[in-house]
């Protein structure tokens, strides 16, 4: 199957090749995802192993200006920075709502950054369906860090650590996003915990908070990849802290791959990635093969309507599945 993609301009890192590209696995059509499909394994093996970092926290605990502030310490290094932010879909058009470009505009407009707001289309986990097909592009495209920017509206954001090496969770200090905000299983997902804001009047708030959390992590089971949850302040805003989280990021990496974690993570990651893939893959297939031979929105309005409920609709589309392994 090919794709209409030029390979060799994304891994020269022509960013408008890239956007086409993420345009591209990000379409739900099923001659696209084929050509997506094939695409991703064709820049498998050209692409440049980024570091990958998953940043979340409940909206307005201040993800874009500490992304933007980290940001444009990681470009002042020499490094090339992708950024995906999964915004929020509209249940209307299935679109992003926010648009976190306008909301990183300093970012946006450094020559070696790439920020690209993808809706989440309602997929579990904050993450959308193809972030991890996008992150790969941005690596073919020569890109050294990537950072998913998730929607920060539950616990099932911790999806992302099955896509990313690091994943760093903001919180915000006074506002019950505290010991007592936070839940156990984020909690105990976070590699890092950043009070952010912690600047002015919250400044005690979020020392307090930081003792806190790190009192109940105490209290966790010792992480069998040899690394602790760290939990910090810092001030995006004020670019306080800001540094000493980007150093984290860097002490935590050096102690997976000291101790074989990182590698063995990364594996994992890949055989999720298959088996989430091909479910994906055959769900699609089956769906688009039984709109050929039964009617699939006809069951949904069925049930939407009350007169079918979803398991007598879900025994409809087994039947007409059995039926066309048969023919």
């Amino acid at each position: 199957m090919a794709h209409p993609i030029d390979i060799e301009k994304l891994t020269q890192g022509d960013l408008l090749t890239l956007s086409r590209a993420i345009t591209l696995v990000e379409s739900t059509l099923p001659k696209h995802r084929k050509e997506a499909i094939a695409l991703a394994d064709s820049i498998y093996d050209q692409r440049k192993p980024a570091i990958r970092i998953g940043i979340t926290g409940i909206p307005g605990v201040g993800k874009s200006t500490f992304i933007e502030t980290l940001g444009k310490h990681i470009l002042a290094q020499g490094l090339k920075l992708a950024v995906l932010a999964i915004d929020p879909s509209s249940q209307n058009s299935g679109g992003s709502i926010l648009g976190d470009k306008t909301r990183m505009e300093e970012l946006s407009r450094e020559q070696d950054a790439f920020i690209r707001p993808s809706p989440s289309s309602g997929t579990l986990g904050g993450v959308a369906a193809r972030t991890r097909e996008s992150m790969l592009l941005c690596e073919a495209a020569g890109f050294d860090v990537i950072i998913i920017e998730t929607v920060g509206v539950g616990q099932s954001e911790t999806e992302v650590i099955n896509i990313t090496d690091c994943f760093l969770m903001l919180a915000m200090p006074g506002t019950g996003d505290d010991l007592q905000g936070i839940k156990r299983g984020i909690m105990e997902a976070a590699d890092i915990i950043v009070i952010n804001k912690a600047d002015g009047n919250n400044l005690d708030a979020a020392r307090k908070a930081k003792k806190q959390l790190e009192m109940a992590l105490h209290l966790f089971p010792v992480s069998h990849s040899g690394w602790n949850t760290k939990v910090l302040t810092a001030s995006g805003l004020n670019n306080e802290g800001v540094k000493e989280a980007w150093n984290t990021v860097h002490e935590m990496l050096e102690t997976l791959k000291e101790n074989g974690q990182f590698e063995a993570k990364r594996v994992n990651q890949q055989t999720r990635s298959f088996e989430k893939l091909t479910e994906l893959s055959m769900y699609e297939y089956v769906m688009q093969s039984l709109g050929k031979s039964h009617d699939v929105n006809h069951l949904k309005i069925a049930v939407s309507n009350g007169s079918l409920n979803e398991y007598a609709a879900s025994l409809k589309v087994l039947a007409s599945l059995q039926a066309l392994m048969t023919d």
